[in-house]
Formats: structure tokens, C-alpha cells, sequence
């Protein structure tokens, strides 16, 4: 692989907070997906998150899910791979699916609001949905 094609996966399977947010408000099909444990989701989550732990994660429980969203993974932040091993499991059962720099750090990091018992007020996401 050149140094453009890396370039250019890259950006083809990862986004930024402020494109996630661009999705969420023009109500593009997405759907995120925070990889933590269902505690860390009930702590402190980005609103319209769903909690799917990627240890649950397999052909019965994503059976479910539709194969025309675009799947965008999150955890802790660099320090976890939860949502990298998210991304890889449902890349590997059929899903379009990208992982979100930085995770739930850096959206707070980026001033966009969490929701959850630790929720943090910020930029707050007019979903489209």
C-alpha cells in the first residue's frame, strides 16, 4: 500500500467528531454504536447511541440490524480498543461500519453533549432521524 491509498482508507473507515455530528444532524442513515460495557453507556454515552458491547456481538445478536446503515463504533478513547474490535466483528458480518477518533473523549473533548448519569452539556445534536 502507497502513502495515498493509507490516506485514503483511512478516511474511508474512520471518522471525527464533527463529522459524526454533520451525519446525526442532516439524519443520515447512522447509527452509533458504543462498544463499552453496558455500565460505561449508562455512566456517560453520545445521545442517539446504542449500547451494544462487543463481546455480545455475533451473527444471532446482529441479526437484527440493518445492512444499509452505516455503523460508527466508539469507546473509551486511544487508550481502548472496544471499538475497534466492534468494527472489525461487524465488518467481518456484512456491516458498513466506521470507527470514531478518539472516541467519547474527544467528542466531549470536541464541546458535544453526552447523555447518561455522568452527562456533560456541550454542542447538542439536532438529529434528523
Amino acid at each position: 500500500m502507497d502513502q495515498n491509498e493509507f490516506y485514503r482508507a483511512k478516511l474511508q473507515y474512520e471518522i471525527d467528531s464533527w463529522d459524526l455530528s454533520e451525519l446525526l444532524n442532516k439524519g443520515e442513515n447512522v447509527v452509533v454504536v458504543d462498544a463499552r460495557s453496558a455500565q460505561a453507556y449508562e455512566t456517560e454515552h453520545i445521545p442517539t447511541a446504542i449500547s451494544f458491547p462487543h463481546r455480545t456481538m455475533n451473527h444471532e445478536t446482529t441479526s437484527h440490524l440493518d445492512k444499509t446503515m452505516l455503523y460508527v463504533t466508539y469507546c473509551d478513547g486511544i487508550g481502548c480498543n472496544a471499538s475497534t474490535k466492534a468494527a472489525l466483528k461487524m465488518s467481518e458480518l456484512g456491516f458498513k461500519v466506521r470507527e470514531l477518533i478518539g472516541g467519547i473523549d474527544w467528542w466531549r473533548r470536541d464541546g458535544y453533549e453526552t447523555l447518561g448519569s455522568e452527562a456533560r452539556a456541550g454542542i447538542t445534536i439536532q438529529c434528523g432521524c
